[in-house]
């Protein structure tokens, strides 16, 4: 699906904070609801959500619809594969490009925009500006809500690696991707 042409993308900055973590606590609580029951969806909150690392390392686009955020999602060149500030087992270290999968990350769209483009808009200029710093494939770990987009745009499932919040088990799948 093409994207809205109104739509721009655009980096995030620090001043955005705020606004995109408005946007993923909506995006999980509706997107997810469907799929998930309740306690897997709250689960959700602790496993997902923003790392301002990205921000900082100028890799976390936002998708805007006027002066409105309706998209988000980003790419990193470090190890951590997902999770938010809050999520534990981060780790900073830099991959290697020329033997490391760069990482999509933290992929959000407001759930009234969802089915417009907005994903594959983001996809596309993650893999484009990993492919400029020399990465040749890309590895993220997926919900199950992003599992068709991520399937759509060419992301094969190498397991699924539920992570498991107090006594609720949250399903994620760790995809993979070669560059063309």
């Amino acid at each position: 699906m093409t994207a809205n042409p109104a739509f721009v993308c655009q980096l995030a900055t620090k001043h955005d904070i705020q606004e995109l973590k408005a946007l993923m606590a909506v995006a999980i609580d509706v997107l997810l609801a469907d799929l998930l029951d309740p306690a897997q969806v709250e689960a959700s909150k602790a496993v997902m959500g923003l790392d301002t690392q990205l921000i900082a390392d100028g890799t976390y686009f936002k998708v805007l619809d006027g002066d409105r955020i309706v998209g988000s999602g980003g790419w990193s060149n470090r190890a951590t594969l997902y999770g938010g500030d809050h999520t534990s087992g981060r780790n900073a270290r830099f991959l290697d490009p020329a033997s490391e999968p760069a990482r999509i990350r933290a992929m959000y769209t407001d759930p009234s925009y969802t089915r417009c483009g907005i994903g594959s808009m983001i996809i596309d200029h993650c893999e484009a500006a990993a492919l400029k710093k020399g990465f040749k494939s890309f590895s993220l770990m997926s919900t199950i809500s992003g599992l068709p987009l991520y399937k759509a745009r060419g992301y094969v499932v190498i397991s699924e690696e539920p992570e498991t919040v107090g006594t609720v088990s949250v399903p994620l799948f760790r995809m993979e991707k070669s560059a063309p």
